[in-house]
């Protein structure tokens, strides 16, 4: 079931993201895509929540870590509106490259400067 609800957030996000990508990249009247975006960024905080209820050690692993990095730029879309596609494209390159990379690359540590992962039974299950 966990899994089932992590996929399913997932699938909502990716939605979610694919539906505002259009305004987004061509600049479309934001009442036509804002509900998509709405929904990428509420199905983007559940999946943090998830990920940090199920291991600490996510804040400071290079996938959570860039994390922030995209919320920055995606921020970022206020102050330089200009070039709301090119950060747009640079935050979903960011998305896959850390999602379908190595785990050697998602579980690296910033602060302990190498891949840092969870002791085997020690992962925090979700209820269901």
């Amino acid at each position: 079931m966990q899994r089932l609800s992590k996929t399913a957030i997932r699938a909502l996000h990716i939605l979610g993201i694919a539906g505002s990508a259009g305004g987004i990249l061509y600049g479309v009247d934001k009442s036509l895509w804002i509900h998509w975006w709405i929904m990428a960024m509420v199905t983007g905080v559940l999946m943090t929540l998830v990920e940090i209820r199920q291991s600490r050690l996510w804040l400071i692993q290079l996938k959570g870590v860039l994390t922030y990095v995209k919320l920055a730029l995606i921020g970022s879309f206020y102050w330089l509106p200009a070039h709301k596609p090119a950060l747009f494209i640079t935050v979903l390159l960011m998305s896959v490259i850390i999602a379908h990379g190595p785990a050697g690359l998602r579980h690296y540590s910033v602060w302990h400067r190498r891949r840092i992962d969870d002791k085997p039974g020690k992962k925090r299950r979700m209820n269901g």
